[in-house]
């Protein structure tokens, strides 16, 4: 596992490095777009629509089992699902991994928003979202309309995510 770890943050440590300077086009280009119509997978195998989550501000957080840098950050995704998500789901989680993976780190780790799989053939569903290097973790703000109105690569401080979840 930790090897794992290790190994998946060297390879996000040296996207950064090598990505080309005109990276954020992608990403900008998302911006105040419609979310694009997607289903993905419970672990459990349910697909779900994200268009399900229209009339709510959403974070949505991608992440691996094997990604130092996202394992990081979920408690503060954990803290931000408990302050804003009376509301209704505020965070979706999407796995960037094997669904074997997820469930054994959620079972030692919960979380307490929903986790659904992405898709990490070509095109990725993070790459479908602005993600054009593909490093994790990366999280995209959809407004209560639809809408695209944010993406940040890399991990976020719990600051962060509430000044995004805040009206």
């Amino acid at each position: 596992m930790l090897a794992a770890a290790v190994g998946g943050y060297v390879q996000h440590r040296l996207q950064n490095v090598t990505a080309a300077p005109d990276d954020s086009v992608m990403a900008s280009s998302v911006i105040g777009q419609p979310l694009p119509a997607l289903s993905l997978p419970d672990l459990d195998g349910k697909l779900h629509r994200l268009s399900d989550y229209r009339g709510h501000r959403v974070l949505i957080n991608f992440w691996a089992s094997w990604c130092l840098p996202c394992l990081q950050e979920m408690p503060a995704l954990v803290k931000v699902q408990q302050n804003f998500g009376d509301h209704g789901p505020i965070v979706v989680g999407i796995a960037m991994d094997e669904p074997v993976h997820v469930r054994a780190f959620l079972a030692v780790h919960p979380v307490n928003y929903p986790i659904l799989v992405g898709k990490r053939d070509a095109p990725s569903t993070s790459l479908i979202l602005g993600n054009r290097r593909q490093n994790l973790p990366y999280s995209v703000l959809v407004g209560d309309d639809g809408r695209i109105l944010a993406t940040h690569e890399g991990a976020m401080t719990l600051e962060q995510m509430a000044s995004w979840l805040s009206p």
